[in-house]
């Protein structure tokens, strides 16, 4: 069901956003309403004089503002036209006691500052300034008699009102100028941003692959040893090399090919920094690292972890070391945003699943957040859905900040990755 609001400001603030879409998409129609309104207030106004003026004057007289429907596109050539109209009405004096004055030349004057490059509109401003100037001094009369106190324009008169226009014209146009640059930058740098997004995706799903590798490549170099121990084994028992071991060595083969395959593949994931890292495999057992480091920090830490995950075989590897991973985050965005506050975390399984809880007090007083790029939660959701899990972040009431990471234990297979029940990529 659609809501409508009836607040007035709502209804304006709408309607001034759907002009300046309108004005955007079709630039035309303020010229089209200025030229062809002001030249219709002109005529209108010049044939409310008694007596009427002939269709000549009335003709002459309107045709100094209908130049301006061009301005945008052709401002010089506009202004050249208006500076035309101005010089052949005040020269066949169509209306007697009408002067046209310098007010209908601001308006050309203005949209060549506003619309060409200072280099044109310099010149052909100074160039309508001269010319009025001097038709003015050679076509000038005495004004009518209810007016003859005041003398004729001067022109000192066009030169302040033509310069102003000018300057008024040019200081819009540099502010345009600069919008469009800004727009354009504003451009560059949210596209800048998504492509840092994608980055910061390929850059995790990259540090998973490495983490998976060490994962995968243990299990699969035993089951290289594992395969030929077994061949040793058999050919002391039987004697007869030619028994069991062609078999058992095919599996070695296979195991290693199925390696060296894997490390090749990944190889193109994971940027070349380094042997890998032999030493084991952190997981939820070691949370106490984490730990230590927060308090060595000043935070107040308490850690909960369920039994059951201490069981041997509890949870692969796979599992243990992303939630691991996941908790090392966490709690790296809780130094740099919070500081030394107090901090809880807890890891518990379910029939079906691993949850893992992080949450902070509110920061500490005086404490200067660190500018992050927001590739910590990014990753925590790139590892989360590995396992087809659940990432619930935000704040608190009291100002602090709650992370809770639900993992599937029924997907201990990250998505892509090998299933050894199924002997296939799943």
């Amino acid at each position: 069901m659609t809501v409508m609001t009836t607040d007035p400001a709502a209804a304006v603030h709408r309607l001034t956003h759907r002009c300046a879409d309108l004005l955007a998409r079709r630039p035309w129609l303020p010229d089209a309403a200025l030229g062809a309104g002001l030249t219709a207030f002109d005529v209108l106004t010049l044939l409310a004089r008694d007596p009427a003026p002939g269709a000549a004057g009335t003709l002459l007289w309107g045709a100094q503002t209908v130049p301006l429907l061009w301005r945008r596109h052709r401002p010089v050539a506009v202004l050249a036209a208006m500076t035309a109209a101005f010089v052949l009405f005040a020269a066949a004096d169509p209306v007697p006691g009408k002067t046209p004055g310098p007010y209908l030349l601001v308006l050309g004057v203005y949209a060549a500052a506003r619309y060409a490059p200072a280099a044109r509109s310099a010149p052909a401003a100074a160039l309508a300034l001269a010319t009025a100037v001097a038709t003015d001094l050679l076509c000038g009369r005495a004004l009518p008699a209810h007016l003859g106190s005041v003398e004729p324009t001067s022109a000192t008169t066009y030169t302040v009102f033509l310069t102003t226009a000018w300057f008024l014209g040019r200081g819009r146009r540099r502010i345009g100028v600069q919008a469009g640059r800004l727009r354009l930058l504003n451009a560059r740098l949210r596209a800048e941003r998504e492509a840092n997004a994608r980055q910061a995706v390929r850059t995790e799903r990259a540090r998973i692959a490495r983490d998976l590798h060490d994962v995968v490549a243990h299990h699969i170099s035993a089951i290289a040893v594992q395969a030929r121990a077994t061949g040793e084994a058999l050919a002391g028992e039987s004697g007869d090399p030619g028994g069991g071991r062609p078999g058992v060595e095919r599996i070695a083969r296979t195991a290693d090919t199925a390696l060296v395959e894997m490390r090749r593949i990944l190889g193109l994931l994971a940027p070349a920094d380094g042997a890998d890292d032999l030493a084991p495999e952190p997981s939820l057992a070691h949370l106490d690292r984490l730990a230590s480091v927060l308090e060595a920090a000043g935070c107040r830490v308490t850690a909960s972890v369920d039994d059951a995950l201490a069981a041997p075989g509890a949870l692969t590897a796979a599992i243990q070391l992303s939630a691991y991973r996941v908790a090392q985050e966490a709690l790296t965005n809780v130094l740099k945003h919070a500081g030394p506050t107090r901090v809880r975390i807890e890891a518990r399984r379910t029939a079906d699943a691993l949850t893992l809880l992080v949450e902070n007090g509110p920061p500490a007083p005086g404490h200067r957040p660190v500018p992050g790029s927001g590739r910590g939660l990014l990753g925590i959701r790139e590892r989360a859905a590995a396992f087809d899990g659940t990432v619930h972040a935000g704040p608190r009431d009291d100002g602090g900040w709650r992370l809770s990471v639900t993992l599937p234990l029924g997907a201990d297979t990250p998505s892509g990755a090998l299933d050894p029940a199924a002997g296939a990529v799943s």
